[in-house]
């Protein structure tokens, strides 16, 4: 959705470089063994991450675009389909971006009559007509900041470096986009455009798979520290170790659902009916519809110690101050209980909230909550789950299998060659509260890290 609701208060301006992955001893093995003629099998990619939920409010990857290859910063969105560009064609409006703009060539357009247009605006619930087959593919999109982009499709190449340690540069197509209305016009944009990952065909991963490059699997890895690892395709998937549920068509586009979840807090029903619930990597912050909010807030409110007193931040709407200023959220969380998300969707489908991944410490010292009222920016009866809640978990998107799994995860340790196993000892399952019936698995080495 890159519905970045806290405004970045800053930019990493680092290059990103692509990381060599390979096959996982525990992903489902491929029968025979390919011909010397056969088509070569999908490969996957890892890209480094960087950012971080405050004070950036974003996470963000590099792609290399063109001929010759350019780099670009994008914001990383499961949310939404469609991977754009600011460009110069020529721009109409467009933010102050880390990059000089893309500037397109005719023969880089997308028809109209192409399939990858009708697809987009399937996509967008626009109506597709073509007034001529030479007429190019113009599009709009918005998201539920209120911020907008106009533009036109084109094809160019991506350079993407591969576990197998070919490089590749398929054409793949985006969106050019000559009028934004996004955030402030005079400071420097975080980033050159977004990143789609999501489930639709005119997304950035489905044509990676329709080019037989990688297989239709994302996944992403949020350090609470800053930065983490995305990849595409399977070779990083911890398959036998992960919590997984079937995906469901949400009611609301192309979003990616694990379905509905009942809420807890420190082990007890808040009482509110089925929440639907999305994950989307480009929302900084988690969003409850008005009743699991409220229940929520009356919760914490009527757990928290003395020591805790309500103040005012114009960090987010809902902060407490301690006797001394917090230098992080590790000095706030004995303060506060664990949430838990349990999906009637999967076998004991659990997905741990700790305070960590709903608490922030903002710039004043103030532990602020981090899940919203999205019922406030009209999002209704949807509820988000956004970049904090995902911190140090492997989300993984299988489009493949249609399901969507996570797991506790060291995401400030990117995966290699030399580490890809030592990675893999990393892996751990959330400490669970004993009210579900399940044997806790403790995580030592993961949670001693996040201390040190």
């Amino acid at each position: 959705m890159a519905a970045r609701w806290a405004p970045p208060a800053g930019l990493l301006l680092l290059l990103l470089m692509a990381a060599l992955v390979p096959a996982r001893a525990d992903k489902p093995a491929r029968a025979g063994r390919a011909e010397p003629d056969s088509e070569p099998e999908p490969s996957s990619a890892v890209f480094q991450l960087y950012g971080n939920v405050y004070p950036h409010g974003l996470y963000y990857v590099a792609m290399s675009i063109g001929n010759p290859p350019k780099p670009y910063f994008l914001d990383v969105d499961t949310g939404s389909d469609l991977t754009w560009l600011q460009c110069d064609a020529p721009c109409v409006s467009c933010s102050k971006v880390p990059h000089p703009l893309y500037r397109p060539t005719k023969n880089k357009l997308v028809p109209c009559v192409d399939q990858m247009c009708a697809s987009l605006h399937g996509g967008l619930s626009k109506n597709h007509k073509c007034d001529s087959p030479k007429q190019q593919c113009d599009y709009e999109i918005r998201y539920a900041d209120q911020a907008s982009s106009l533009g036109v499709l084109i094809n160019d190449s991506f350079a993407v470096r591969l576990a197998n340690a070919s490089v590749v540069r398929p054409s793949l197509a985006f969106g050019c986009g000559y009028d934004q209305e996004v955030g402030s016009s005079t400071e420097v944009a975080p980033t050159d455009g977004v990143l789609g990952l999501g489930s639709g065909s005119v997304s950035l991963l489905s044509q990676l798979k329709q080019h037989g490059i990688t297989k239709n699997v994302v996944g992403h890895c949020l350090s609470m520290r800053g930065g983490g690892f995305l990849f595409f395709g399977d070779n990083l998937v911890p398959y036998s170790r992960a919590t997984w549920v079937p995906m469901v068509r949400s009611a609301f586009k192309n979003y990616y659902s694990p379905g509905s979840a009942s809420l807890y807090f420190g082990g007890r029903s808040l009482g509110v009916g089925p929440m639907e619930v999305v994950l989307d990597s480009g929302s900084s912050f988690t969003y409850f519809s008005a009743q699991p909010y409220q229940a929520l807030v009356t919760a914490l409110k009527g757990d928290l110690s003395k020591t805790l007193k309500e103040v005012s931040d114009p960090s987010l709407p809902l902060c407490w101050k301690g006797k001394k200023p917090f230098k992080s959220v590790l000095d706030v969380k004995k303060e506060f209980r664990s949430l838990v998300l349990s999906f009637s969707n999967g076998k004991k489908a659990l997905m741990e909230i700790p305070p960590e991944n709903y608490l922030i410490v903002t710039k004043y010292g103030n532990a602020c909550l981090g899940i919203l009222n999205g019922s406030e920016i009209g999002l209704k009866d949807l509820n988000i789950v956004g970049d904090i809640t995902m911190q140090d978990q492997m989300i993984i998107y299988d489009n493949e299998r249609g399901q969507i799994g996570w797991i506790r995860a060291p995401c400030d340790r990117i995966p290699n060659e030399n580490t890809i196993h030592g990675f893999e000892e990393g892996y751990c399952r959330p400490q669970l509260p004993s009210i579900f019936g399940i044997q806790n698995e403790e995580c030592a080495d993961y949670y001693r890290s996040n201390k040190e």
